[in-house]
């Protein structure tokens, strides 16, 4: 069983879990899965945080001699501070597989071109992707370092069939073809495949890209530079992920008593991966809250776990606001119903324990009446929440564009 050889490689050799693992009496002689559970401490981000800055630059959380790793990745920091991650060429080789599968779900094959829209910078996914599309014979060009431009002129002089990308960037990159007269209706992409944040799992917004992608679909995807890739999209469903459960131990538990939900019931996500025996998480708390479908064999046929709207938000990204949850998906996908909005942003003021938010929209340049736009916004929202929220215009293009996830959001402090 591979929970049983994670726990035989690790326990001894990972200073990290060995010493947590002993405590908690864990050893290697698993029962069952039940015992793991019961008996298995859950891994948090705060202590890998203090165990990086108490052993700097890598923690404790390496199985092997250091020599022994050849691929460094960091985290983005967009729930906090950045940490550094380190694999061995088995456990990259595990993630790139993984991500092979990823792409197979969608159906992408070798006969398939697939162009890497970002920048290439320290973070795990987009690497791991381009090694799992050089692996399954596709044809790889890395968009890294070009302006959206030149990479939209990289993606119709190459006759590019797979466009991966964050949502938000794919956005944007069918925003640039507007603006240059580029039609993409006479392009060659048929598949979007995205990652980074909530997008084809946002219906709003899945039917937004599809409708500036003619005859593309868009699969959504998500990972963790923590845990490697861990999701892919259902064929029978648009809007659900499933996990990876050939390399991932996921369970879904109340954030706050940790106990597990009933199946239907929101609560957080926890992953064990099973390959990445060099940097593993054991039962980790990833913050992200997710809804399993209430029956264990989805329509599609398959029995892995299969998460209903993806990934529904972050614990830590939730506002509450006069007794109202917000979580920015749902935002989100009350606005894409609206194609005259270009962009976004929601800023939540607080005042002692009280938060109030408001949203800035940004009409497309030839949106006819904006002010009647911002009034239907405002309606919509009032609708899908019970809540009045203010809506104000800005001006066309005023608002940043984003490459990799966006960040909408922000919280100001005071009245």
């Amino acid at each position: 069983m591979a929970l049983q050889a994670l726990i035989e490689e690790v326990g001894p050799r990972n200073p990290f879990y060995r010493d947590r693992w002993s405590a908690a009496g864990l050893t290697a002689r698993l029962v069952s899965l039940e015992e793991f559970r019961r008996r298995a401490p859950f891994t948090g981000r705060a202590e890998l945080l203090a165990d990086h800055a108490a052993n700097p630059p890598y923690g404790t959380n390496l199985t092997y001699p250091l020599e022994r790793y050849v691929r460094f990745c960091q985290t983005s920091g967009t729930s906090g501070a950045p940490m550094r991650w380190l694999d061995t060429p088995e456990s990259w080789s595990w993630m790139v597989d993984n991500w092979t599968r990823v792409f197979r779900s969608c159906g992408v094959s070798a006969t398939d071109r697939i162009l890497f829209a970002f920048s290439f910078g320290p973070f795990l996914g987009f690497w791991t992707a381009f090694d799992a599309g050089v692996q399954l014979g596709a044809l790889c060009l890395p968009g890294g370092g070009l302006t959206s431009s030149a990479r939209l002129r990289m993606l119709i002089d190459n006759q590019v069939t797979v466009l991966c990308c964050t949502p938000t960037y794919a956005l944007r990159l069918a925003e640039v073809a507007t603006e240059q007269g580029v039609d993409l209706r006479r392009g060659s992409v048929r598949f979007l495949v995205l990652a980074g944040e909530p997008g084809a799992a946002i219906p709003e917004t899945r039917a937004r890209l599809e409708a500036l992608w003619p005859g593309a679909r868009a699969w959504d995807h998500h990972g963790m530079t923590e845990v490697g890739p861990v999701s892919f999209g259902c064929q029978a469903r648009p809007g659900v992920l499933h996990i990876l459960e050939h390399a991932f131990v996921a369970e879904i538990v109340d954030p706050e008593t940790t106990e597990p939900v009933p199946r239907g019931s929101v609560g957080e996500l926890v992953l064990t991966n099973l390959g990445r025996l060099g940097s593993p998480l054991v039962r980790y708390r990833t913050g992200d809250v997710v809804r399993a479908a209430p029956t264990e064999v989805c329509s599609c046929g398959r029995i892995e776990l299969a998460l209903e709207g993806g990934i529904l938000g972050r614990w830590d990204d939730m506002v509450v606001v006069r007794g109202v949850n917000l979580y920015p998906a749902v935002v989100e996908g009350v606005l894409r119903r609206f194609p005259e909005v270009a962009e976004h942003r929601v800023e939540v003021r607080r005042d002692g324990a009280l938060a109030e938010a408001r949203v800035g929209v940004e009409p497309i340049p030839d949106c006819a009446d904006p002010a009647a736009l911002a009034q239907r916004v405002q309606d919509a929202l009032r609708d899908e929440f019970h809540l009045r929220i203010p809506v104000t215009l800005v001006p066309p293009g005023s608002l940043p564009r984003f490459e990799l996830k966006a960040r909408r959001w922000s919280s100001l402090t005071g009245a």
